[in-house]
């Protein structure tokens, strides 16, 4: 009885304060769901539902001090019942193998792969000599043939094209514990992913029912014909949402001086057109004698800011976190309508929820986690300023003071996702951010505004002008930063549970009242310390069999200097690790041997290799084919490496190897079968 008092009391003291509890509450359901080995079967979700409903029963007949516990039941069960039926809801089919045929759909999505190369995304798919119910809903595929700009001869976003092309479906991890790519693809309901070297045909143009894409793309065209070169395929970026037109290497100059950020419509992006637009209304209408007095100024403001988002929202493609951003923006201005404070973990917490219920999946993702970071961090850091009043008396120091504090509680909250998610670690980020976002807010975004108010008028090039200049110096300072030696710095991969760890402290630090919420360093140093104690695996096994590496004293050592690309550049980033391909292949010979405990790695790739491959007790034999003997070692063929995906080999000892495989931690999921 003495704890159940001692727990109402320490309820009663976080009363007002629970809410921002909800949305991790709701995570929490949601992240049980993806943790499961195997796909929950109907008493799990029935059970969900009883707990659900018992918990509401229980509310509305039971006023306690507990009610809190029974709302963190609630909403957990409802994440997981959420996340199910968003599963269940974005079914379709996958393809079983490989497929090289022709590919009949109608462009949905244009952007560039990884390797530059321009990329489609296709639905209403047809292949040939496949039924309907086996065709999968969307395929996407890499054009290599191409030209990489301009986009001369792209096919236009809702025409239905024809192309010979090779279809493979969504693979696995490239390693165990790696990001699940075919979860990824289920809940973008991409069923086939390949490329074609082959030329495009055009069956038909746009119709009617693609206005928004047609809109979109024809804008960008737009854009990038009013301003030309990268700079036009910038301001095209974050216009339409767009980035056909940009090149690797400006992208990769961005992401090396953490600016990449601003390739991506989101809060950012958001936050400053909506209150640009919020601003400059509100003016116009104090300004206006015959407005200002039947007019709710600052509501009118708000609605026609939430307007200009939504108009935005529809322009950029709807892509998740532009979806993300605008659900931001719409809690805020609804905060300004309903006279309530914006900048506050409530309507933080609101805008989770929202996100939660409608995508369950984002969870998972970096952009979920980087916004939401950034925003609870900046919430609480101002918050903490304004209680115990850490502002500058001089007005004229406000602002840039709030410039460095949001530059770098920003970076600080999103540091430990980016280095966890990317490896990468921009040495001169913080700097690069403090030159470059205030020119974003106060000259970009605001020209772009300009440019659309007077396109009807044919005076659209004089925002574009000035967004040019302003794109100019964007662009400058991520070339100068990412020529400075040493600005990229790799990270490590963390072992799994890491992250969620450090989020479990930031959120009891930044959530709890009172000074228990200390406590929540306790998590984050811990996670820390686990992280900086990781081991890597000594030897990485691809799904294929065509790529080994095996860790040495001077980095991991790969089997081959080219194929494989993906894989090769996964694993070398999760080792922390800048070295291209070719060069940590220049270590291998033909059987390596592992430095701890000697024993051989022999890895045979031809089928000549494969014919002749040998080996002794204590050895790893990995075969790009199929082993037709019994071996004496340890051996991994393509029938083995079917049944088990990726693998990860850890040598403890001379004789003892402890087996991770990708397809064993990943289970029986809808995505995965």
């Amino acid at each position: 009885m003495a704890l159940l008092a001692r727990l109402e009391q320490v309820l009663l003291a976080q009363r007002g304060a629970a809410y921002p509890w909800a949305p991790v509450c709701l995570a929490l359901g949601i992240g049980l769901y993806f943790q499961l080995p195997q796909e929950p079967a109907f008493w799990a979700y029935a059970s969900a539902f009883g707990l659900c409903l018992g918990a509401c029963c229980l509310l509305f007949i039971w006023r306690s001090a507990f009610a809190p516990l029974i709302w963190a039941l609630f909403l957990a069960c409802a994440g997981f019942l959420v996340a199910g039926g968003k599963g269940w809801w974005v079914e379709g089919a996958v393809l079983q193998g490989r497929y090289y045929g022709p590919v009949e759909g109608r462009v949905v999505l244009m952007d560039r792969s990884a390797s530059g190369a321009l990329r489609l995304t296709l639905d209403r798919v047809v292949l040939e000599n496949m039924a309907p119910q086996q065709t999968p809903r969307r395929v996407r595929i890499s054009l290599h043939g191409s030209p990489q700009a301009p986009l001369a001869g792209a096919p236009r976003a809702g025409s239905t094209v024809l192309i010979t092309a090779h279809l493979s479906p969504p693979a696995g991890p490239v390693e165990p514990g790696g990001f699940d790519f075919q979860r990824h693809a289920w809940f973008q309901q991409l069923g086939g992913l390949g490329y074609s070297r082959t030329p495009l045909m055009t069956l038909s143009p746009p119709t009617h029912g693609a206005l928004i894409s047609r809109a979109r793309y024809g804008f960008a065209d737009f854009v990038r014909s009013q301003i030309a070169g990268e700079r036009g395929a910038f301001a095209a970026t974050i216009m339409a949402g767009d980035r056909s037109g940009m090149s690797q290497l400006t992208v990769d100059t961005l992401r090396h001086t953490n600016l990449a950020h601003l390739l991506a419509i989101s809060g950012l992006h958001m936050g400053l057109l909506s209150g640009f637009v919020f601003a400059s209304l509100r003016a116009a209408l104090v300004l206006s004698a015959g407005w200002v007095h039947h007019l709710p100024v600052r509501r009118t403001a708000a609605l026609g800011a939430l307007a200009v988002s939504f108009f935005y929202l529809l322009l950029s493609g709807g892509s998740v976190a532009t979806e993300r951003a605008f659900v931001m923006a719409m809690v805020a201005l609804g905060a300004v309508f309903f006279e309530r404070r914006v900048l506050s973990l409530r309507a933080v917490a609101t805008a989770a929820l929202i996100v939660l219920l409608w995508q369950p999946e984002a969870l998972l993702g970096p952009g979920f986690q980087m916004s939401f970071a950034a925003t609870t961090a900046l919430v609480a850091v101002f918050g903490a300023m304004r209680r115990y009043d850490l502002w500058p008396k001089r007005r004229w120091a406000r602002p840039l003071v709030a410039l460095f504090v949001t530059s770098s509680v920003a970076g600080l909250a999103t540091a430990p996702i980016a280095a966890a998610t990317f490896n990468l670690f921009a040495h001169y980020g913080l700097i690069a951010n403090l030159l470059a976002v205030p020119l974003m807010g106060a000259v970009v975004m605001p020209a772009a505004v300009i440019a659309l108010l007077l396109w009807p008028l044919g005076l659209a090039w004089m925002g574009f002008a000035l967004m040019e200049l302003g794109i100019a110096w964007i662009l400058a300072v991520a070339a100068y930063f990412a020529a400075l030696e040493g600005a990229r710095g790799m990270v490590a991969a963390p072992p799994e549970g890491v992250l969620t760890l450090m989020a479990a402290g930031a959120l009891f630090l930044v959530i709890w009242r009172g000074r228990a919420c200390l406590a929540g360093i306790l998590p984050i140093l811990a996670a820390l310390w686990l992280w900086g104690q990781g081991a890597r695996p000594d030897l990485l096994i691809s799904q294929d069999g065509k790529l080994v590496g095996l860790m040495g004293a001077q980095g991991r050592v790969l089997s081959a200097a080219k194929g494989s690309g993906f894989v090769a550049r996964s694993w070398l980033e999760k080792d922390g690790d800048a070295r291209a391909q070719a060069l940590a292949a220049q270590g291998w010979s033909a059987a390596s041997t592992e430095p701890a405990s000697g024993r051989r790695i022999i890895h045979a790739r031809s089928k000549a290799q494969v014919a002749t491959a040998d080996c002794a007790p204590g050895d790893v034999l990995v075969v790009a084919g199929r082993l037709e003997r019994a071996v004496p070692c340890l051996s991994f063929d393509l029938e083995r490496l079917k049944d088990t995906g990726a693998v990860a080999l850890y040598f403890e000892g001379a004789a003892q190897v402890r087996i991770r495989s990708s397809k064993a931690e990943l289970g029986q999921r809808r995505w995965s079968r």
